[in-house]
């Protein structure tokens, strides 16, 4: 099944479960949309599951115009998913690229998120190595645009992706066999059009402390580049929440899968029953003690 984005852009789909609230899915750079396939077949028994192919992705459409890639687009075209099936409001689950994706949502159009997850969102972000982190994606991009199956076998090994490998050797094996099928195109247009060029969180400051959706945000431990962007959204948005998983890396979802659907499940439970809320005015992140 296919949605249509607002530029035109086909954008696969698939779905599982047939009642209960809707959750999307949307992946990370180094996957696609059956990189979800723990979460939709845990969370299609008691939820409407929605997972996609993002544009650049097959069977999703593989736009050649780098500039047909954006972060704005890619939230946008969750937005276009949900339209097609639809649904006026669902929650958004997004891991690292996806996880920007899902942010972006709740900033452009909180009115249709029931609830974020954002899960290893962060890299590009840190004002320290973000000069770092642009030059090495335009390499990325460069390399996968030439050799992608090759390129592949060195990208799924980088240092937030290892703790996969050494706990779930099959899965990450998987894992590493979905991203030697990125398209050469695709890929390097996502990586030129979205990942260089997105906004840092510290950018969005004034944006993040008024946006009220329920937010969980997570994070590997040895997810270096994502643990002071995601303490920082923990302190910027009003009704966010911070998990932090120990001796984990970037891909949190297969890595973790048992603990991330846990987290998740019970997250979405409390904003279901108005138990998730803005952070109680009293919890002054200033007061060390209360002295009067």
């Amino acid at each position: 099944m296919y949605a249509t984005a607002k530029d035109g852009t086909k954008l696969y789909y698939e779905t599982a479960g047939e009642s209960g609230t809707p959750i999307l899915f949307i992946h990370e750079f180094g996957g696609n949309y059956d990189a979800w396939e723990p979460q939709m077949s845990f969370f299609a028994r008691r939820h409407r599951c929605i997972t996609y192919a993002a544009r650049g992705y097959a069977p999703s459409d593989i736009p050649a115009d780098m500039e047909m890639y954006s972060q704005a687009n890619a939230a946008d075209d969750a937005v276009a998913v949900l339209d097609a099936l639809g649904i006026e409001k669902a929650h958004i689950v997004g891991l690292s690229m996806g996880g920007f994706a899902t942010l972006h949502f709740g900033l452009r159009t909180p009115e249709r998120a029931l609830s974020l997850t954002v899960a290893g969102a962060g890299y590009g972000t840190e004002r320290e190595t973000a000069d770092y982190f642009r030059n090495t994606s335009l390499k990325v991009a460069d390399n996968f645009e030439k050799d992608p199956a090759g390129f592949s076998k060195i990208y799924s090994l980088g240092a937030s992706r290892v703790q996969f490998q050494n706990k779930d050797p099959r899965g990450w094996a998987a894992f590493a066999e979905r991203l030697s099928h990125h398209s050469a195109i695709g890929a390097a247009n996502t990586m030129r059009g979205v990942q260089c060029r997105r906004p840092s969180f510290w950018d969005l400051e004034e944006q993040l402390k008024a946006m009220m959706v329920p937010t969980l945000v997570m994070t590997g431990d040895e997810d270096d580049h994502c643990l002071q962007p995601s303490i920082y959204l923990k302190k910027m948005l009003p009704a966010a929440g911070l998990a932090i998983l120990p001796k984990t890396g970037h891909t949190l979802n297969l890595e973790e899968p048992a603990l991330f659907n846990a987290l998740v499940s019970d997250f979405i439970a409390q904003v279901e029953q108005g138990a998730w809320t803005v952070r109680d005015p009293r919890a002054d992140p200033g007061q060390v003690m209360r002295t009067e």
